[in-house]
């Protein structure tokens, strides 16, 4: 009975288990929804940016416009920002994100272009530190979805630094949000902008339902209508002046976005990995349960032929 003992503990281990990482799942599902609901909320600046950047580009000729911004020049060193998460138990998330960076660190050294990391996550942090990688500077990941203070406050060292001369180029390298299931490490230029990346493109938001008690998402593309100025609107200000305060602005809602796009996919992530541990368990917990089944009917076999023997023997 020692042996049945033994798998009788492994179940129950098993199954509290199993609760942890179904508790964690409906937590992360929980984080998924506030994701959305962040995104949905931030999208009405978002969209008056674009109108009034699209505005200005049948005003202004965005090549012949000499701001800091926009300006192409020769790149000696790269920045490269990568957000990573806190914590683990996300599957390959991580380690996607963090290989990606790597890659392309590895790419511009080819090329002989300085390359430095800007970090946003514990994980990616202690992995480039432990490495003696050449770290400019580090943030920590809220949390919480992020905001736009949080974008806010890592936009602006990152444009003080390219004002400043010191880098060159600025790539961002996050991981894009598609399903639960899937998720793709991308790599988008912040700085310097592209004059044809501040056009009005369609845009689309995702939804965290549930389809036969199981969760899945769906994507929505939403168009944004354009509007013109009028032509015998009258600016107080100079349009390029516009422009130039408008551009920060521009560089906080993108990288705001990426990093609302990598929460979410951690999160999905984590959903997906506690969704199968939870399977897992239960699948474990199944077989042993045979096992101890079977055990204790051998248990009891044994005992039935040791009572049946001792009455032959009488």
């Amino acid at each position: 009975m020692a042996n049945s003992k033994l798998i009788r503990d492994r179940i129950k281990s098993v199954k509290n288990t199993k609760k942890i990482t179904e508790a964690m799942r409906l937590v992360a599902a929980a984080k998924v929804r506030r994701a959305q609901e962040q995104v949905i909320c931030t999208r009405p600046f978002a969209d008056r940016l674009a109108q009034v950047l699209y505005g200005l580009a049948e005003r202004l000729q965005f090549e012949s416009v000499d701001l800091p911004l926009l300006q192409q020049r020769e790149v000696k060193t790269v920045a490269l920002l990568v957000i990573s998460g806190n914590r683990g138990l996300c599957g390959s998330y991580n380690t996607n994100v963090i290989k990606r960076g790597e890659i392309r660190a590895s790419e511009l050294k080819k090329q002989g272009i300085d390359c430095k990391y800007m970090l946003i996550g514990r994980k990616s942090i202690q992995y480039f530190q432990r490495r003696e990688a050449p770290i400019l500077k580090t943030y920590d990941n809220p949390e919480k979805i992020p905001t736009a203070d949080d974008a806010s406050g890592v936009a602006d060292e990152i444009l003080t630094g390219f004002l400043a001369g010191s880098i060159d180029r600025v790539e961002l390298v996050f991981t894009k949000f598609i399903s639960l299931i899937s998720s793709k490490p991308v790599i988008q230029t912040l700085l310097p902008l592209d004059p044809q990346g501040l056009e009005v493109k369609d845009d689309e938001i995702f939804r965290l339902t549930t389809s036969g008690g199981d969760f899945e998402v769906s994507r929505e593309a939403v168009s944004r209508p354009v509007k013109s100025f009028p032509r015998d609107m009258i600016f107080e200000q100079d349009p390029i002046q516009i422009l130039d305060a408008l551009l920060p602005l521009f560089l906080t809602n993108q990288l705001l976005r990426a990093w609302q796009e990598s929460s979410a996919s951690e999160l999905a992530s984590r959903m997906t990995a506690m969704s199968n541990a939870s399977d897992n368990a239960s699948e474990l917990a199944g077989t042993l349960t045979l096992a101890y089944n079977k055990a204790r009917q051998a248990a009891i076999t044994q005992e039935i032929l040791e009572v049946v023997g001792g009455a032959n023997a009488l």
